[in-house]
């Protein structure tokens, strides 16, 4: 279990709480920064992806977000460099918000469904496990987010990222927690991407001072996790 021990004290120990998500910035593929303090950031749709490129977002936690590193070396946007040294016409758009559960991604869709993509990359589950939300929710949250997506934009495709629990939530929990990812992908036909901190979690020097979120050594190992299950369908 050494390798998911990163995920016992995740996002926890930093104190990240769920946050207000933000309008999509075109020109950097990052959330814009709020209007102001006295008001709540207006939810408005990501501009149109240019007529060339179809766009890919990439909801997750802070994982997704690159808590603790420049932005451009989040792994959404290693992967990015991965699609363009491809030659394959796709941007990326990072939509990570830190501390963020299922049910709160669930509470963003609509408003992420207003900007266009071609791909949804769905990184959700670790601060649910965390915090010892049951199984049975996190799952019903993630089906209504594929279902909504169908809804919405039935040409979009889905990726589900695999996520895993803490162990110290007792052997029962962590199965049925890890078979929901496979179990949804199955029964959504949508595709089931590795986990996401293989190779990673539980690895000191893969990881910041906090001993929770990768540093730039781990992140480009993130990278290469959703590269390789990523790429045959952006082909």
């Amino acid at each position: 279990m050494k390798r998911y021990a990163l995920l016992i004290a995740l996002l926890g120990c930093t104190g990240e709480r769920e946050s207000t998500p933000r309008p999509l910035d075109s020109a950097s593929g990052q959330a814009s920064a709020p209007a102001g303090p006295s008001r709540a950031p207006a939810a408005q749709p990501a501009p149109a992806a240019t007529e060339s490129r179809r766009r890919i977002v990439f909801a997750g936690t802070s994982l997704t977000a690159g808590y603790g590193l420049d932005p451009d070396s989040a792994y959404p946007y290693q992967v990015q460099r991965m699609i363009d040294s491809a030659g394959l016409r796709f941007e990326v758009v990072n939509a990570g918000v830190s501390g963020e559960t299922s049910s709160g991604l669930l509470q963003r869709l609509e408003w992420l469904l207003r900007g266009p993509f071609d791909i949804l990359v769905i990184e959700t589950g670790a601060n649910d496990g965390l915090r010892g939300i049951p199984v049975e929710t996190m799952e019903r949250n993630i089906q209504q987010i594929i279902e909504g997506v169908r809804a919405t934009k039935p040409g979009a495709r889905v990726a589900l990222v695999q996520m895993e629990a803490p162990p110290n939530l007792g052997r029962d929990y962590t199965h049925r927690f890890r078979e929901v990812f496979p179990a949804l992908a199955r029964k959504n036909e949508v595709l089931l991407l590795p986990f996401l901190l293989e190779g990673v979690a539980g690895t000191r020097e893969l990881n910041q001072p906090d001993g929770i979120h990768p540093n730039y050594d781990g992140e480009r190992i993130l990278a290469r996790n959703v590269w390789k299950g990523l790429r045959p369908l952006l082909q």
